[in-house]
């Protein structure tokens, strides 16, 4: 009962990990349109623009001293950065809400009455010369592939107005539909992580270790998780369970190798499971990135993939593996799984489980071994 308990609690806390990045702020992902700034009419040194995540972001970082006003749909004012520093937003622009999430499906409507033709109504929102938001201006809106275009098209050309100090200046950004990825890497990582746990479950029928075999997998998608996170500014809400779900995995890994050390029975193999539902969980948030062109991340979209693959592959087989090792009957366990005769190595017979069984193997006649 307490296996059944334990389990089920690992796996629910598992997906619960899930909620919090769920209800969290629509952050850049995956996505299949790469959007760029072509031109910048007039030229000016005191304004940066970058479109962050392929083109789910609009990024613009301006120089100290510098005042910049970010127009609206309605051409109202929408953004105020301060030559302070300070960034403002409009309460009373339509944009405040309309920029809340990125495709029309999400998009919060704006609050009824609301007039963008009044006094604005500023509120901070951040400092630091730099915010990135939403441009519906700037990146492919829909949830479909757009209607009577093929990848490599352009999709979209919107123009973003901004005053700087007193002067009017243009953004000019293009979208274009981009070429699906290959699917090569992930189906390496796919057959990678399949024979990784082959393996791991070889070495836990020979009654060697088996929670070193967790490590690797959990790092590796420690590694990408936490590279995607700090690839990208905090104003665009990086998810933190790109980087947090697989945090877990490594401490349940390096917890389980400290028990497995101490003899431990039942923590070892419910460390197997938590890895495992860490990984499925983990590659599971990331699935999107597996097919789709563009990942924001600094990775290269390649490792990302194969680290997504792997863990999928791995943490699947992971959570059966456990399954397996929780519940198997104990005298299947203690059964012998070489002979006597291999080198007496770990695993070479099956501990006796009490003081006749001891007795009747001593006093009985060893077969002979080459």
């Amino acid at each position: 009962m307490l296996k059944i308990i334990a389990a089920g609690a690992i796996v629910a806390g598992g997906w619960l990990a899930v909620a919090p990045g769920v209800a969290l702020a629509d952050a850049a992902g995956p996505t299949d349109f790469k959007s760029e700034v072509v031109s910048i009419e007039p030229t000016t040194p005191e304004i940066d623009v970058q479109i962050i995540g392929g083109d789910s972001f609009v990024e613009l970082t301006v120089q100290p001293g510098t005042d910049v006003i970010v127009g609206g749909y309605n051409n109202e004012p929408y953004l105020w950065f301060r030559p302070d520093g300070v960034v403002l937003e409009n309460q009373n622009s339509p944009a405040t809400y309309l920029n809340e999430n990125r495709t029309t499906s999400d998009m919060s409507a704006p609050p009824a009455g609301l007039d963008p033709d009044a006094a604005p109504d500023w509120e901070q929102i951040a400092s630091g010369h730099r915010w990135a938001w939403h441009d519906h201006r700037a990146h492919w809106m829909q949830s479909t592939d757009p209607v009577g275009a093929s990848p490599g098209d352009e999709v979209l050309e919107g123009v973003i107005p901004l005053v700087v100090d007193g002067e009017d200046v243009d953004v000019t950004v293009v979208t274009r539909w981009q070429p699906g990825a290959s699917p090569i890497p992930a189906m390496i990582g796919g057959v990678v992580g399949l024979a990784w746990v082959g393996a791991a479950a070889w070495s836990s029928r020979r009654r060697w270790p088996i929670t070193p075999w967790l490590l690797p997998p959990a790092v590796l998608a420690l590694v990408v998780g936490l590279w995607q996170y700090l690839s990208l500014p905090a104003a665009t809400g990086p998810r933190s369970i790109w980087w947090m779900l697989p945090a877990i995995a490594v401490t349940c890994a390096i917890g389980g190798m400290m028990a497995e050390f101490a003899r431990a029975r039942f923590w070892p193999d419910a460390a197997v499971l938590v890895v495992g539902v860490e990984l499925v969980v983990w590659g599971w948030v990331k699935r999107d990135g597996l097919s789709a062109s563009l990942i924001p991340t600094d990775a290269p979209g390649w490792l990302d993939r194969f680290a997504v693959g792997v863990a999928l592959a791995t943490g699947v087989g992971f959570v059966a593996l456990a399954l397996w090792l929780l519940f198997l009957p104990a005298q299947l366990r203690a059964a012998p799984v070489r002979g006597a005769g291999d080198g007496g190595g770990p695993g070479a017979a099956a501990e006796p489980d009490d003081v006749s069984e001891s007795t009747a193997v001593t006093d009985s006649p060893r077969p002979a071994h080459r």
